[in-house]
C-alpha cells in the first residue's frame, strides 16, 4: 500500500476485495468501472478508482482459494446506474437483485467474477 495516502479518521479507508482468478476479477472490474491495477505480484493488485490520482489507491485485490458471501457489504456509487447496470452486464456480472428504489434513490447487487456480492446505487 505504498500509494496510499487517505488517512481520513474513522471513514472506509482501504477496501480489499478477495478473488479466486486474479486476472478475471481485473477484466471485470476495468471493464465494469474503469478501474486501473497495480500489480504486487501473482496474489495480490492494488485497485486504482477514477477519484484516485496515479499516486493513489482505494483499496486491492488479493487472491484467495474460496470466495464466501456475507460480511461487510460495498456499495459503490453511480451518477447514472443504467448505464452502470449495463457496464457490469457487458463485463461479465451477475446481476442478483434490482434495481430497485429505496428511500436514498435506486440500486442493484451483482456478482463479480469470483462470487462476491457488491452493489451499485444512484440518487433518485
Amino acid at each position: 500500500m505504498s500509494g496510499h495516502t487517505h488517512r481520513i479518521p474513522h471513514t472506509v479507508d482501504y477496501l480489499e476485495i478477495s478473488v479466486t482468478d486474479m486476472h478475471a476479477a481485473q477484466d471485470f472490474y476495468g471493464a465494469a468501472f474503469g478501474w486501473t491495477f497495480t500489480s504486487y505480484g501473482d496474489g495480490y493488485a492494488g485497485i486504482r478508482t477514477s477519484a484516485e490520482s496515479e499516486a493513489e489507491e482505494a483499496g486491492g485485490l488479493a487472491l484467495a482459494e474460496v470466495v464466501s458471501r456475507g460480511g461487510p457489504f460495498v456499495l459503490l456509487y453511480s451518477d447514472d446506474l443504467e448505464s452502470t447496470l449495463s457496464a457490469v452486464n457487458a463485463a461479465g456480472g451477475e446481476i442478483v437483485n434490482g434495481p430497485y428504489e429505496f428511500p436514498g434513490g435506486r440500486r442493484f447487487h451483482f456478482l463479480d467474477p469470483s462470487g462476491n456480492e457488491l452493489g451499485v446505487w444512484s440518487e433518485a
